[in-house]
């Protein structure tokens, strides 16, 4: 079974941060910072080159394959903004990612281009919704 790539390492987040070159990007990624160190309680470390992700889980998959990786994160991509959140598709109410407006989904992302695009509120309880469906999935 081939080996995660993407893991925690000590790479400085605010120096990661100061080279994002949209001024939009950077300050929505501090704002990003504080809502899900607030959520999680935890601080933010960088997994790989260009993901901030907060507090850590362990998963295991039906197929065997497990491993570590984080609660939430995020990272500020060239084209949106990129939210690493649990079941971001599958799990949630379609009514709360029409709350939360302007947005693209994936499997497990969340893709926004800024985040004047969404409301904050709704925003936060999703990230809080994910943090607390991971917490509280039984440990394999």
């Amino acid at each position: 079974m081939s080996e995660l790539k993407t893991k925690p390492n000590d790479q400085d987040v605010t120096e990661f941060l100061e080279r994002v070159t949209s001024e939009t990007k950077k300050k929505d990624s501090y704002v990003l910072l504080k809502l899900m160190e607030e959520v999680t309680g935890e601080p933010a470390k960088m997994w790989g080159p260009s993901i901030i992700g907060f507090g850590t889980h362990h998963y295991k998959y039906e197929s065997g394959r497990e491993g570590d990786w984080f609660l939430v994160g995020f990272s500020p991509r060239k084209a949106s903004l990129s939210l690493y959140l649990m079941d971001c598709k599958e799990g949630w109410d379609p009514e709360s990612l029409t709350r939360l407006g302007k947005c693209k989904t994936g499997k497990a992302c969340l893709y926004i281009n800024k985040l004047a695009d969404v409301d904050m509120t709704v925003l936060r309880e999703l990230i809080e919704e994910s943090v607390k469906d991971i917490r509280e999935a039984p440990q394999n």
